[in-house]
């Protein structure tokens, strides 16, 4: 923000969204598949809780689609075993599957996560829905 000459109480959602990251990761059995290191992690949260309070929330997936990004760079889709974790540059690779209710605690720890990095930064994380 600083460098779009905004303070965080200037600044508009989609600066917020964007202008928030740190590295992203995606473990999969204590082995790192895929990082990427400064990812707009506030604009994953936020459309992760609202991807969690819409109507599809447990029937179907979920493509991020990133202001600034492919889409697909994080997906969540369902299988029969469970949900699986992925992403369109590792489009060989999925996370081992689990229940709706662990991929949904997982989801809320990373907000949390999300949420205490912004607050630290001195922002209110209220722009991000609560999931």
């Amino acid at each position: 923000m600083p460098r779009r000459g905004l303070t965080p109480q200037e600044a508009p959602l989609e600066v917020l969204l964007l202008d928030i990251d740190a590295e992203l990761s995606i473990w999969e059995q204590g082995r790192k598949v895929w990082s990427e290191e400064a990812f707009p992690v506030a604009e994953l949260a936020y459309h992760l809780a609202l991807w969690l309070q819409g109507p599809a929330a447990g029937l179907e997936g979920f493509e991020l689609d990133s202001m600034q990004a492919d889409p697909g760079l994080i997906r969540i889709v369902s299988s029969d075993e469970g949900w699986r974790v992925g992403s369109l540059f590792t489009p060989d690779f999925w996370t081992a599957p689990v229940a709706w209710d662990v991929l949904v605690a997982e989801i809320k720890q990373f907000d949390r996560s999300v949420r205490q990095g912004v607050a630290a930064m001195g922002i209110d994380p209220a722009f991000i829905p609560q999931p």
